[in-house]
C-alpha cells in the first residue's frame, strides 16, 4: 500500500473526525476505495470507535436507477434511517471506477431519488450544525479520475496528496495554519453586509448581513480551503458564466451560466447537458435559490480536475451552490440537491464588500 494512503487515513481519523472511543463510524465508497478505506477501519479500531463498512457499486446504481418503479426510487430502507439517527461520524472516500456510469439514466428519476432522501438529507444538515454528528469526505485517486483530470495516475496520485500536504512531514501543522489566517478573514468578513462579485465572467450582487462565515481547513471536506457563508435567500441578483464543468450524480454539465432575480434563478442555459441542469434546478421550491457562497484558497490547486472537490478549493475562484443551505451558516434554504459550481478570477476579479474592494485578481487584499 502507498504509505500516503495510511498517512492520509491516520489524518481523517484523528485530525478531521476526531474520532473517539466508543463511537459508530460509517466508512462508504466505491470497492475501487477500498485501500483507504481499509486503512481508516484500522485507524478506527485503534481509537477504540465500532467502524462499519459500506462499499457502494456505480453498476447498482445504474441498474436502480434504469429499471427501479417509481414506488421503489422512492423506498429508503429502514437500516438507511437508522443510519442516519444513530452515526456519530461518517467518512466518505470518493473515487469511482466510470465517473460516467450515469449518463445514460433518465435526469427525472435521478431527481425522484434526491427528493426521495430530502427528509434525511435535512436530518444530516441539522446533527451537522448541532455538532450531534462529524463527517469528512476525501478523494482516493482512481483511473478513472485520472483520466477525467488528463493526468497519468501517478501524476494523480501525486496532485491530489500535494494538494492535502500529505507529502510534508507534518500535514496537520500545515492546515492548523490555513486555519489560523482564514479565521483571520473571517473575522473580517463577518462584519459586511453586501457582496459584489465582478468579472469578465460575472456581475452578482449578494447579501450575507447576518449569517455567519465559516473556515473549512481540513474538517470536513479533505483537500479543503475554503471560506463560506449562505446568502440572504431573496438577495442574490446578477448573472455568472462559471468557469468549469458543473458535475452532479454521474453527470457534467458544460458551459454553466445563470442569471437571477430576487434571489432566484429566472435563466439557465448549458453548452452540454442542458436537460439535466433544468431537472436538477427544479426539483423542488428551493432548487434555483442559493444555499451557499464560496471563496476557494488552496494555491496548491492551480487548475480544473473535472472533480468539484478540487475545483471549488481552487485558490483564486468562488463558488455557488444552488439548493440546500448550509444550517452552521444560517442559511435558511432547504432542497433536495446541493450542488456547487465554480467561477475563476484569477484574470479580472474582483469582489466589492460595502463598497470596498477586498478581494482582486484571486487574493484577499485586506
Amino acid at each position: 500500500m502507498d504509505p500516503r494512503v495510511r498517512k492520509l487515513a491516520h489524518l481523517l481519523v484523528h485530525y478531521s473526525l476526531k474520532l473517539k472511543k466508543g463511537q459508530l463510524v460509517i466508512l462508504k465508497g466505491e470497492v475501487v476505495t477500498l485501500p483507504l478505506l481499509t486503512a481508516a477501519f484500522e485507524e478506527a479500531l485503534k481509537v477504540g470507535a465500532h467502524p462499519w463498512l459500506e462499499l457502494l457499486s456505480s453498476d447498482v446504481d445504474e441498474i436502480f436507477l434504469k429499471h427501479g418503479s417509481a414506488e421503489q426510487l422512492a423506498y429508503l430502507p429502514p437500516m438507511t434511517r437508522v443510519e442516519y439517527d444513530k452515526m456519530d461520524a461518517y467518512l466518505f472516500a470518493w473515487g469511482s471506477q466510470n465517473l460516467s456510469h450515469l449518463s445514460g439514466v433518465d435526469p427525472k428519476k435521478q431527481a425522484a431519488v434526491r427528493r426521495a432522501k430530502k427528509p434525511y438529507m435535512m436530518k444530516f444538515f441539522k446533527r451537522t450544525a448541532l455538532g450531534e454528528v462529524h463527517w469528512v469526505g476525501t478523494q482516493f485517486p482512481t483511473q478513472a479520475d485520472a483520466q477525467k483530470a488528463e493526468m497519468s495516475l501517478s501524476d494523480y496520485e501525486d496532485f491530489v496528496y500535494r494538494a492535502g500536504h500529505i507529502h510534508v512531514g507534518d500535514p496537520v501543522k500545515h492546515w492548523k495554519k490555513v486555519e489560523a489566517e482564514q479565521k483571520r478573514l473571517v473575522r473580517i468578513l463577518q462584519r459586511i453586509d453586501h457582496l459584489h462579485v465582478r468579472s469578465g465572467g460575472a456581475d452578482l450582487k449578494l447579501q450575507v448581513k447576518g449569517r455567519k462565515w465559516i473556515s473549512c481547513h481540513g474538517t470536513e471536506n479533505f483537500p479543503d480551503g475554503e471560506i463560506f457563508t449562505c446568502p440572504l435567500e431573496d438577495s442574490v441578483e446578477g448573472f455568472v458564466n462559471f468557469t468549469y464543468p458543473a458535475h452532479y450524480d454521474g453527470r457534467g454539465v458544460e458551459g454553466v451560466r445563470l442569471e437571477f432575480k430576487n434571489g432566484r434563478v429566472v435563466a439557465e442555459h448549458a453548452d452540454k447537458n442542458q436537460a439535466f441542469l433544468k431537472t436538477m434546478l427544479d426539483v423542488d421550491k428551493g432548487g434555483r435559490r442559493i444555499g451557499e457562497f464560496a471563496i476557494g484558497t488552496n494555491y496548491e490547486i492551480t487548475r480544473s480536475t473535472g472533480n468539484t472537490l478540487f475545483d471549488e478549493k481552487i485558490g483564486g475562484s468562488f463558488h455557488m451552490a444552488v439548493g440546500a443551505s448550509i444550517l452552521e451558516a444560517g442559511g435558511k434554504n432547504q432542497s433536495a440537491i446541493h450542488w456547487d459550481m465554480v467561477c475563476d478570477l484569477k484574470k479580472d476579479g474582483e469582489i466589492i464588500a460595502d463598497g470596498k474592494v477586498i478581494y482582486r485578481k484571486g487574493r484577499f487584499v485586506v
